[in-house]
């Protein structure tokens, strides 16, 4: 579903990305984690284009991300982003929300795309929230309908950036639980973050970064149990102590 080879991006004289490769088959969920400044969410973006990268090649479910010939508005319709703060549009409805990009970009009919999207709040919990606006909602409760508002566009991959740092520790597990319900389901996910709980509860792989360098890719149990590099056993040691 998703290559990565060799790929480097550069902020000016500075390196954040260094011959970064890696795959994701279809129905693998992949967890990306490091310490802060080590590249990850710039990984992740630059997935669906967000972030250009300077050399190296990414496919994503066929599509050459990194040629200029790319159509990324299709690509990034068919692969969800879920970013750390909720991005959703303050003076539209929760469904309204979920609506727009389903009538704009998919051609849906206004009837289909609101039974698409009670459905789909339905699904995370919200069914009762859908005729509220955003700022009536929790932190949580957003960040929940910024995933539906993902799955509407019936992706074939989901791309997480830190979804739960900006929330309250009382809102994050809510969040999590819909993450771990897509995981069951089979979604293919690129997910930054720093809950190893939830990692390790969910994960297929483990990759972790540092000065914008993948130092480890592996399987879940063999990463926590016996990681491979000194700088990922000390990351481990700190962050789950």
């Amino acid at each position: 579903m998703i290559e990565m080879h060799k790929v480097s991006k550069w902020y000016g004289k500075s390196r954040v990305l260094s011959d970064c490769s890696m795959s994701i088959a279809s129905g693998e969920v992949v967890v990306i984690c490091g310490p802060s400044g080590s590249g990850k969410s710039t990984l992740v973006k630059s997935v669906n284009g967000l972030e250009p990268v300077q050399s190296g090649q990414i496919v994503v479910n066929g599509v050459d991300v990194t040629a200029g010939s790319a159509s990324l508005t299709r690509l990034r319709a068919k692969v969800g982003m879920v970013f750390q703060h909720f991005e959703l549009f303050p003076h539209l409805t929760v469904r309204r929300n979920l609506m727009l990009a389903q009538m704009n970009v998919l051609g849906r009919g206004r009837d289909e795309a609101a039974d698409r999207s009670r459905a789909l709040l339905r699904r995370v919990g919200l069914g009762e929230h859908e005729d509220k606006y955003p700022a009536q909602l929790s932190g949580g409760q957003q960040q929940r309908v910024a995933i539906a508002r993902a799955l509407s566009m019936d992706p074939v991959a989901m791309l997480f950036d830190e979804p739960t740092s900006a929330l309250d520790p009382e809102m994050v597990s809510e969040v999590l639980d819909v993450m771990s319900t897509l995981a069951r389901e089979g979604m293919t996910m690129m997910c930054v973050t720093h809950e190893m709980g939830f990692a390790r509860r969910v994960a297929d792989r483990i990759v972790f970064m540092d000065r914008g360098e993948i130092v480890e890719d592996g399987a879940r149990d063999a990463f926590f149990e016996r990681p491979r590099s000194e700088r990922a056993r000390e990351f481990l040691s700190r962050i789950l102590h």
